[in-house]
């Protein structure tokens, strides 16, 4: 009979050791989760909304607060490069900016942005424009312009997109 208690009094035994094992590796697995929550919590915001200033310091971008801001743009009529005789284009867009506060630097400079639309404008032949990709072209091509800053060593503006609302060629 003693060796029959020996017999039933091992597996006991090894089981408590089992339960033991468990619970460390669950105790471990509840650690690293708690850990890479806390990681991805703490870890800040991804480096596309930091800035870095001329300072080398890096300081969080504003996004743009509410709904965005268009700003209509005068009707342009402009005489096109020639190709099969004389051509104009006459066309109206309006500029999404990103704030009112960006909205208020466009209108006031307003002159400017026109000029550099205008210049840009008047260098294209009717063929580049007149199809849908040419223009997605243009449109990028005016969002650059735009986007420039407007004095030397300045900020380059925030706009967005460049709708057209009236786009025809004669």
């Amino acid at each position: 009979m003693k060796a029959d208690a020996k017999a039933e009094a091992a597996p006991v035994g090894g089981g408590s050791k089992k339960k033991l094992i468990f619970i460390v590796a669950g105790v471990l697995v509840l650690a690293l989760a708690g850990g890479g929550g806390a990681w991805f919590m703490l870890k800040g915001e991804p480096e596309e909304h930091v800035e870095e200033t001329k300072a080398g310091k890096k300081a969080k971008k504003a996004k743009p607060a509410g709904p965005p801001v268009y700003v209509p743009v005068d009707q342009f009529t402009v005489n096109l490069q020639p190709e099969n005789g004389e051509q104009y284009l006459q066309l109206a867009i309006t500029l999404q900016a990103s704030t009112l506060e960006e909205s208020e630097i466009i209108k006031t400079n307003m002159p400017k942005l026109r000029n550099r639309i205008l210049l840009l404008l008047s260098s294209k032949h009717a063929s580049e424009i007149n199809t849908p990709e040419g223009k997605q072209q243009l449109s990028k091509e005016i969002l650059d312009a735009v986007n420039q800053p407007l004095e030397s060593g300045g900020e380059n503006q925030e706009v967005a997109e460049v709708l057209f609302t009236a786009f025809i060629i004669q």
